[in-house]
């Protein structure tokens, strides 16, 4: 195994954010925050005091007005016509959690409203992504009038063209971008932020997000507005796990759904958590969502039939919630030995082909499990720094594929230059899925990197770059410190935990593999207190290991770890190098 000094320099470029000190003390003094809290906020781009306020107290006033949202006011009110006219209606959900979140959500909230409704979420392999003619076909033969999407159908043409030749009105809530050339598709009313001319102001709305928005407008047309808030803790959890930015509505959206975890009294959500390993008294955060209850709510739809998420938060007794809850559990450990499977076959794929000069990472197998390629593109990305598709091939050619992007590459546009080569594509910026004959494939490669090589990236640069909040003293680190952090909560995608950087550290001791993936060692400055070091994934990912004496720099997140009734400040090492600097 390489050491520190086996490396003439760290393959991440590093950049260091600073604020200016006077600055900083003015806006700590008017927060009433300490110093670093007050650089944070401003290196961030929180600029006046009301939008800190805002940051650092989220609550149900940040929410946006509903009727905001273009189609709004037309779907409110067919809603409310089905409902008063006793007609069924059809919530037609996605596979994945944010779908299947925002399908829990709508369903609960039309049942309280007193609607008469049903559900389809369609099977990942059997019938795919998206909005269905056939399925629309037999809701209209089970005497549906009205259906209302959840986290798909925004190129929906074909399907959403015959609904309205039979009949059949459909809304569309969504939240991935629509066709460039088309616009939103012709159903009976389109909710979606991200569509052409929507004034709504934020439009980070996870799927389950834009459905909550329809509860809200629901609710709030009957006059029982003040039953909205009961919802968050769903919407939470499905904004949180879709990745989406945690900015704007969707921090207050996170913000009071973990507020209001603590108070669960449906029977499927107290046992997820359970199962989850986070109903232990403590404060949620939105990592527990994320790494643990989301992967689990994902899982159905990965693994089996994603209508066992509904089922769940359906349950009637505590019995039948524990068992579907723990098998969900099961589900989600076959999920992650087959991701690791797959990815390791990918990556193999990968480096056996090579890459070359290639800006876009195509891998294709046979038969690869297509519940898991999205999270083995994702492990790509990390490893090259590069967009990667990960297609699997079934024994009739056709291939599906999951899209993963860096910050600074929009893979949408990047597969609308291709859009000819493929049976079907959709997503966002930075994810995408696609469906793909296995003919074209060559064509698709030689195209989608032609089209990088004229749309270039950011800086121009593979090299993964390190972006520090601020360089720290070691002297600053302490317990008080993390305690300040939380502050910031929630954090994710948008809004990372902040990133230190501390020069002249010194290793303690030797670093220790643990459970053969992660590294632990201990750290401190010349004549300082010696903190506890954990770099998760470190004895996998580092072409470098600490070595006894060493002096560094290091970049890290401040976390805390209780152990036998002691809590001490562990940090989180995002990377390291030697230091550059002499000795003091």
């Amino acid at each position: 195994m390489k050491t520190l000094s086996d490396m003439s320099v760290e393959e991440k470029h590093w950049t260091v954010r600073a604020a200016d000190p006077l600055r900083s003390r003015a806006f700590a003094s008017a927060l009433g925050v300490s110093e670093v809290l007050a650089s944070l906020l401003i290196v961030r781009g929180v600029e006046t005091e009301e939008d800190a306020r805002a940051v650092l107290k989220p609550c149900f006033d940040q929410l946006h007005d509903p009727s905001l949202m273009l189609g709004m006011k037309e779907s409110v009110e067919r809603v409310l016509d089905a409902i008063d006219a006793g007609e069924r209606i059809l919530i037609y959900g996605d596979y994945d959690v944010d779908g299947t979140t925002g399908t829990v959500v709508l369903r609960r909230a039309l049942q309280v409203l007193g609607a008469r409704t049903g559900y389809h979420v369609p099977h990942r392999f059997t019938e795919g992504y998206g909005i269905r003619r056939d399925v629309l076909e037999r809701a209209r033969d089970e005497g549906y009038k009205l259906v209302i999407s959840v986290d798909c159908g925004i190129r929906a043409f074909e399907p959403l063209e015959w609904a309205r030749g039979a009949g059949l009105d459909v809304i569309v809530t969504d939240h991935h971008l629509p066709d460039a050339d088309e616009g939103s598709p012709p159903a009976f009313a389109v909710l979606n932020p991200n569509q052409r001319g929507c004034p709504y102001p934020d439009k980070n709305l996870a799927g389950v997000g834009v459905a909550f928005k329809l509860a809200h407008a629901l609710f709030r047309e009957r006059g029982r507005e003040a039953q909205v808030s009961g919802f968050l803790k769903v919407v939470a959890i499905g904004t949180v796990a879709d990745v989406a930015q945690l900015v704007g509505e969707n921090r207050a959206i996170v913000a009071l759904g973990l507020a209001d975890l603590h108070r669960v009294s449906n029977h499927g959500l107290r046992a997820l958590l359970e199962v989850s390993g986070v109903d232990d008294g403590r404060e949620l955060r939105a990592s527990d969502l994320g790494f643990r209850v989301g992967p689990r709510i994902n899982a159905a739809g990965r693994m089996d039939a994603a209508r066992a998420v509904v089922e769940l938060f359906e349950s009637k007794s505590k019995e039948e919630a524990r068992r579907l809850a723990t098998e969900l559990d099961v589900h989600n450990r076959e999920r992650q030995a087959v991701q690791r499977q797959i990815t390791e076959r990918a990556v193999a794929e990968l480096e056996f082909g090579g890459i070359g000069d290639s800006s876009i990472a195509v891998v294709a197998g046979e038969g690869w499990h297509r519940g898991v390629i999205g999270l083995a593109a994702s492990k790509i990305v990390e490893k090259i720094n590069r967009p990667a598709i990960v297609i699997s091939f079934d024994e009739d050619g056709t291939g599906h594929g999951s899209a993963r992007s860096t910050d600074d590459f929009h893979l949408l546009d990047a597969l609308t230059a291709c859009a000819d080569l493929f049976v079907s594509f959709g997503g966002h910026a930075h994810a995408a899925g696609l469906v793909v004959r296995r003919e074209n494939l060559p064509e698709l490669r030689r195209r989608l990197n032609e089209y990088a090589a004229v749309v270039p990236r950011a800086e121009g640069d593979d090299a993964p770059r390190l972006r520090a909040d601020m360089e720290l003293p070691a002297e600053s680190l302490s317990l008080e410190l993390f305690d300040d952090l939380c502050a910031l909560e929630p954090y994710g995608a948008g809004w990372p935990r902040p990133v230190f950087l501390t020069r002249n550290m010194r290793v303690v001791g030797e670093a220790r593999v643990i459970k053969e993936r992660h590294l632990k060692f201990g750290v401190a400055a010349p004549g300082g207190r010696v903190h506890d070091a954990i770099w998760w994934g470190g004895a996998e990912k580092s072409s470098a290991t600490p070595r006894a004496g060493q002096s560094i720099e290091l970049a890290y997140t401040v976390e805390s770890n209780t152990w036998n009734g002691t809590t001490r400040l562990q940090l989180e090492v995002q990377a390291l190098r030697p230091s550059l600097e002499p000795e003091v």
